[in-house]
């Protein structure tokens, strides 16, 4: 118990003293693009959703990019950048994408790609290094994260390759097919289930460095820290050689991005320095 209090004043230490030092620039210094469409869909519904919004520090040159997908149960939510992503020297693009509630799963899926291969193609107009695209999402978000990022199919649709991602970053994803899909097939969010819209289904060593994080056990969702320890468990076994698994004890599934922000903004940071 001591040693996890420790960590939580370390995490604690880490989130705020990388946010007071990034809001020095102050908001005058930054950049922010609204209401981009990012799909080639003319339907009423994809041009409804399908936005994105950039988020760029003014006068940057290759700096890192997060793409950054929200949450809401695949059936709700609205894009939004993330106060602990803010004037961190980095260029977050936050998208929107469709609902199962009138598109399909394979949609949401096809949304994030499309928007990760307008961040390759475009990025660099505002500043972005396309070498340095890290992808990450909440909840909905975490799951079209680890699709996109292991079954290569879906990127490779828009002439992108899954493994230039810099890293995956799900926070408290689904590993197992999305328990919306498996509600609209007559089932239960407590009756697991795996299929083809599983991201562990396509589980691979090649692919990116994995972040998969979650709240406290006690306190998450559906049981959401087993299954990503198992899911982390199974990518070792696999051979992956960088995968990473975070509890943040005392944190539950809505309030765990708070303390996941400044770990991943000082892997990027690192990660920077050391290509330049």
């Amino acid at each position: 118990m001591k040693k996890i209090f420790i960590l939580l004043c370390a995490i604690t230490a880490l989130h705020f003293g990388s946010f007071a030092q990034g809001n020095r620039g102050g908001e005058g210094e930054y950049s922010f693009t609204k209401d981009i469409i990012y799909t080639s869909y003319s339907d009423a519904y994809a041009q409804e959703r399908c936005h994105l919004d950039v988020y760029a520090p003014k006068d940057a040159k290759n700096a890192p990019v997060m793409v950054w997908f929200h949450g809401g149960g695949l059936i709700g939510g609205n894009r939004y950048v993330p106060e602990e992503m803010k004037n961190q020297g980095i260029v977050v693009v936050s998208v929107n994408y469709r609902f199962m509630n009138v598109a399909t799963i394979a949609d949401c899926i096809d949304d994030a790609a499309a928007a990760v291969a307008w961040t390759f193609a475009n990025i660099s107009d505002y500043g972005g290094d396309p070498r340095q695209i890290y992808v990450c999402g909440h909840s909905a978000g975490g799951y079209l994260t680890s699709m996109i990022g292991l079954e290569k199919k879906w990127l490779k649709k828009y002439g992108v390759d899954a493994d230039d991602i810099a890293a995956l970053m799900p926070l408290r994803g689904q590993a197992i097919t999305h328990y919306e899909l498996r509600k609209q097939k007559g089932g239960h969010p407590l009756k697991p289930g795996i299929d083809e819209f599983a991201p562990i289904s396509h589980m691979r060593a090649d692919c990116p460095p994995l972040f998969i994080m979650s709240g406290d056990r006690e306190l998450e969702l559906y049981g959401r820290y087993e299954e990503q320890a198992y899911f982390w468990r199974m990518m070792k076994l696999n051979g992956h050689k960088e995968v990473y698994l975070y509890e943040f004890q005392g944190y539950d599934h809505g309030a765990m991005p708070h303390p996941a922000f400044p770990i991943l903004v000082r892997y990027i940071k690192e990660k920077e320095k050391a290509a330049k």
